[in-house]
């Protein structure tokens, strides 16, 4: 939680290099905790720094905002606060988009109810339409602490992992979706060593979040998950396919044979089983792989989407009317599946992100 400023001494946060005040306890660019004697002055004109080993596209690398205050018109300072009325403008964490090629993109949303988004997506893709997408998405668990820094580190580790690597196997369809398996747990386990190093060794209640990931490659489609957040194939004539199962106290519960309405709507039911973090029970994620024979979506979201619409087949309804309503654009798409989700209420943070095959 931020305190009111007291101080108008000009420091940047040693991590990122975004402007803070002396009596900001997190920094509200990367949101690492800030502690006592570690704050540099900043050099006049200095701008928080802009992370050079990402895709220019990702707007959570953007500067803190300059335009007008959405409250009342004014302008916002330096601080991240309106000069007029003191509001917090919204930070850059809380709302990004990726979109690697025309056919591949995403939206990662703080959502209504939340103070701070710990949703996190990193997403790849080749130029060419339905060859090769990576979709990765981790939702940070929000009784840990500093579970956004992790998350997002999780998963852009994790597509460091996938991108790198482009084995074959030995030409046969097992093969190559066995060396797609082996790839998604090396990313996983990458996954899993960046929540290690965002966490610190004395934390009472270490980082956790999430993780799921896509790997589509020349019609192939192969997806992990580990938690609640899951991956989805909606043919565009065929029946929609969950490509996940979520490690929850729901999903079992479903799977005694309670209805999904009752066990999803239950005390327990965002409950997780399985996580990255360093309490994790185990961190290997569960597969299914798939042949895409036909024009459809590929997505892959957090369950601040999934939360209003379960089922595959609504939700692929849901996907193809947005699409249709937005010219069958990816980022247009996701972006307003982020905002049907707001309407429903935004009760948690939200991440879509989308392949058009």
């Amino acid at each position: 939680m931020d305190v009111a400023m007291t101080s108008t001494t000009d420091t940047v946060c040693p991590t990122c290099g975004g402007h803070v005040s002396e009596a900001d306890r997190f920094c509200e660019a990367c949101g690492m905790e800030l502690k006592p004697g570690e704050l540099a002055p900043a050099e006049a004109g200095t701008s928080p720094a802009l992370d050079t080993d990402t895709e220019p596209t990702v707007e959570i690398n953007a500067l803190p905002p300059v335009g007008p205050c959405t409250s009342c018109g004014g302008v916002i300072g330096a601080d991240g606060y309106c000069g007029t009325c003191g509001v917090k403008a919204a930070k850059p964490r809380d709302h990004f988009s990726e979109q690697p090629a025309p056919w591949v993109a995403g939206v990662c949303d703080r959502g209504i109810r939340h103070s701070r988004n710990e949703d996190s997506m990193a997403i790849a893709a080749d130029p060419e339409q339905g060859s090769r997408a990576l979709l990765v998405v981790c939702d940070g668990v929000s009784s840990s602490l500093d579970s956004d820094v992790a998350s997002l580190a999780a998963a852009r580790a994790a597509r460091e992992v996938l991108v790198a690597g482009h084995a074959q196997g030995i030409g046969t369809e097992s093969s190559r979706s066995g060396a797609i398996v082996a790839r998604l747990n090396a990313a996983a386990d990458a996954a899993s060593d960046a929540v290690l190093e965002n966490t610190s060794p004395d934390s009472p209640n270490p980082a956790s979040c999430t993780f799921v990931a896509a790997v589509l490659e020349d019609g192939l489609l192969v997806a992990g998950t580990v938690g609640d957040s899951r991956a989805y194939w909606f043919p565009d004539a065929s029946e929609a396919v969950a490509l996940t199962v979520d490690d929850s106290w729901a999903a079992e519960l479903i799977a005694t044979g309670i209805s999904r309405a009752e066990a999803e709507s239950g005390p327990h039911a965002h409950a997780i089983t399985r996580w990255l973090g360093k309490d994790a029970p185990d961190h290997t994620p569960r597969t299914t792989t798939v042949r895409v024979t036909e024009p459809g979506w590929v997505m892959v979201c957090s369950d601040g989407l999934w939360n209003y619409c379960s089922e595959a087949a609504p939700l692929a309804d849901l996907v193809r009317q947005t699409a249709a309503a937005n010219g069958g654009e990816p980022l247009a798409t996701a972006s307003a599946l982020v905002d049907w989700a707001n309407a429903q209420g935004g009760q948690d943070n939200i991440t879509v992100t989308l392949a058009r095959v």
